[in-house]
This record gives C-alpha cells, structure tokens and sequence, in this order.
C-alpha cells in the first residue's frame, strides 16, 4: 500500500493538513510515516492534479481536500487487486553474490535470516485491539514466516552452485568513448 494512495483514501473522508494525515495514517494502519513524506506527498499529489489546498484551519494550517481525479483514482484502487510486483531486491542481491567469487552467500543468508527473525519479534510483540492495526500485523507476520521458508528454499538452491567470469560474448551496442578534450 503506497502512502500516496493512503493519503487520498483518508482524505476522501474529509478535508486534513499534513500532521493530521499522517496522524490518520498511523492510526488507521498501525505503520509509521514520516511526516516530510506526508508534505511531499501533498505537493506532488497537487502537481498531479489529484488534491487542492482547500483554505486554513482555525490555526493557519493549509487543509487538503481532494479533486474529482482523486476521488476517482481512490475508488480504482480500493477497487482493484493490488499484487506485490517489481523488483526483489533480496533475490537479487543472493542471486548476483552466487555468482561472484569471493561473496560469502551462506553469511549473507544468515544476515538476511537474522533481521528476519528480529522483525518477527517485534511482530509478535505487538499489542492492539485496533482491528486495522491488526490486520497489518498479522499480514506483516505472514510475510516474514514466507520469507524464512523462502531463505530456507534459496539455501537448498545455492548447495553446489560456483561463481562465473564475465561472459565471453559481447553486445553489439554500447557507448562510444569520449573524445580527449
């Protein structure tokens, strides 16, 4: 869930300035978010057409309100599936150091392994009685529980596997060099 499309959900409930958006945030999601990130958000959510300035509170703070594109852009995504998709820049990491000499690939497992745990921890400490907040913990802690099995299946994967040279074939394209000035 991005803090973008969060911001505009909450502020389809009404009008809000930055410190109270992320107020909500954290209280109607249990995550933190900074709340730098909250005015930029804002910013480039009003560069995008998607929120408006809609005057000061009592206390001069700029409210926000959304456009009709925002509400519109809520409603597809509270809509529609959202897959976690993109890079997995763990993957990549192990599988890039399985192929350099030298890289310590069972270390970085267990590292790896480690910080996993270490945020279980914190998971399953958590206490609230806030169903939202709930529900993101108990997502959270499905999520790292996967990513141990996972490590688990990638240390099976990696028994055997050896480093390579650079590939002997060479692409065709490339950038030409600079000319000595």
């Amino acid at each position: 869930m991005t803090v973008r499309l969060s911001l505009l959900a909450i502020l389809d409930r009404g009008t809000c300035y930055g410190s109270q958006l992320r107020a909500e945030y954290e209280r109607r999601t249990g995550a933190r978010v900074n709340v730098g990130q909250v005015y930029t958000t804002l910013e480039r959510l009003e560069r995008d057409g998607l929120v408006q300035g809609a005057g000061l509170d009592d206390e001069a703070r700029v409210l926000w309100e959304l456009t009709a594109d925002g509400r519109a852009e809520v409603r597809a995504w509270l809509a529609g599936p959202s897959l976690v998709e993109g890079r997995d820049d763990v993957a990549l990491k192990i599988a890039l150091a399985l192929t350099l000499p030298g890289a310590d690939v069972p270390g970085i497992l267990s590292v790896q392994r480690d910080a996993v745990r270490a945020a279980l921890a914190e998971v399953q400490d958590e206490t609230t009685d806030a169903v939202p907040a709930a529900i993101v913990r108990a997502a959270r802690r499905e999520r790292l529980e996967a990513d141990l099995r996972w490590l688990d299946e990638v240390e099976r994967l990696t028994v055997g596997a050896e480093p390579f040279d650079l590939s002997e074939e060479r692409p065709r394209r490339g950038r030409p060099a600079r000319s000595a000035v």
